[in-house]
This record gives structure tokens, sequence and C-alpha cells, in this order.
């Protein structure tokens, strides 16, 4: 979740981070004039700013002078899991929530995206959910849903002004009133109308909220109440 600065924010921290999160959820290596357009940034700043990465070991140069992930990055991700112990705690909570036969997952809100930490499908080893997926629309995750709801309607406004909203058409009030029923709720009930035709159950973790957990799947209105007691369950065992 973002919090509002308490004093001018640096604004070359800012870049050097976007640049990183860039480069990070690429899927293939990246060239400096793609990733400015993508950051819709100066090349010649970009550029810098990789081939400083490029000399921590946080990124890495191929042989087509593109970029990709470096060591440091790896080194970054796993300190950060380590540290924080979330994936350690949450691992055998969430193999036992798979007993009801959805798919299972942990996220947590970055702008207007989800980074899924652990999506499980059924039929699948529970090892195999870690970083299977990358980003994903905030508001096409029920995850996603239920943390902008973490937020006041004027933050949700300032983080989508000028910006389209994955499956609300109909613009932003359409959005804060599915969030305004989310806060009511306590949890976050989504129907995505896709191939899959499935519906997802989340509820937000942590004081402050920093991450939110969910079950998905073909599930019908009156299996919500059990769902969401069993997720509200997993989370105090997370702590």
């Amino acid at each position: 979740m973002k919090a509002k600065p308490n004093a001018q924010p640096n604004q070359s921290l800012i870049d050097g981070i976007a640049t990183l999160q860039a480069l990070a959820s690429s899927p293939e290596p990246v060239g400096c004039r793609e990733l400015a357009r993508q950051l819709d940034a100066n090349p010649t700043r970009v550029n810098r700013l990789l081939k400083t990465l490029a000399y921590l070991g946080i990124a890495r140069q191929t042989a087509n002078r593109k970029y990709t992930a470096g060591p440091g990055m790896h080194v970054l991700a796993a300190q950060s899991l380590f540290a924080s112990g979330l994936i350690r705690r949450a691992l055998p909570v969430l193999e036992e929530l798979r007993r009801f036969g959805h798919t299972v997952a942990l996220g947590v809100l970055w702008n207007h995206s989800v980074s899924y930490l652990f999506h499980a499908p059924p039929g699948i080893e529970a090892a195999r959910g870690l970083g299977r997926i990358g980003l994903l629309p905030a508001t096409t995750s029920g995850i996603g849903i239920v943390l902008l709801a973490q937020l006041s309607d004027e933050e949700v406004r300032d983080l989508y002004a000028g910006h389209e909203i994955p499956m609300f058409p109909e613009g932003i009030e359409s959005l804060l009133a599915t969030l305004q029923v989310t806060r009511a709720n306590g949890y976050a009930r989504i129907h995505v109308a896709d191939d899959r035709d499935h519906h997802i159950v989340a509820v937000p973790m942590g004081d402050p909220v920093h991450a939110g957990i969910a079950m998905s799947g073909w599930i019908p209105e009156s299996a919500t109440a059990d769902l969401v007691a069993a997720l509200r369950e997993a989370v105090k065992e997370i702590g």
C-alpha cells in the first residue's frame, strides 16, 4: 500500500525504483528505448539508470545489449522474502486451504497491479504456486479489490486518474461502488465473466493491511460465508 510522503520525495530514487520494477516484471530481456517508452521517460536517463543497476549487479546486459534481471535482483527478492517471513508462515496455511478444491492465492498491491506471491490451482504441487504468475490488473483480482478497498475514495480516484479501469468500463464510479460494498462486507466477492466464468472470494491480511489471500473457482453464493470464514482463520494463523 502506498503511503503519502511526509517530506518531498526523492525523484531520482523514484525513477530508479520504477526502472527496476519495470525490468523485474519484463518476461524477456528489454532494450533501453523500449523500457523508456513503457515508463514514458527520457531514454538517456533510463540508460544511465540501467547502467547503474548493471554496475550493482541488480541488472545484467545480454549479448544483444538488452537488459534483464541480474543476480543482485534475485538476492534482493530472496532476502526480502526471508526477512519478512511471510511466505514461510503462509505456505502451510495456504496448502491447508486447498482442501476446498479451489485456486488459492496470496498477493500484494503495487500501484494498479496485484503481484501474486503464491497462486496454486487445484492439481499442482504447492511449490509450483510460488512466483507462478506475474502482475495482473488490480481491478480484475479479488485480492486487488479487497486491497483497493483499504484506500479512500480520493486515493482511488488519484490512482486511476487518466487510466483505463479493467472490468469497470463504466468508469471510476462503478469501481468506487464495488469498493464501498467490499468495505461494508469486510471481504471481496468478484465474478470474472471470462472463458472460465469463475468467482473470487478474498480477504485482507495484516494490521495495517499489507496483503490479501483468496480462493477462486466456481463458487456459489451459498458457499461464500464458509470460504470467508476459512480465509479469515488462515489470516489469523499466518499472523
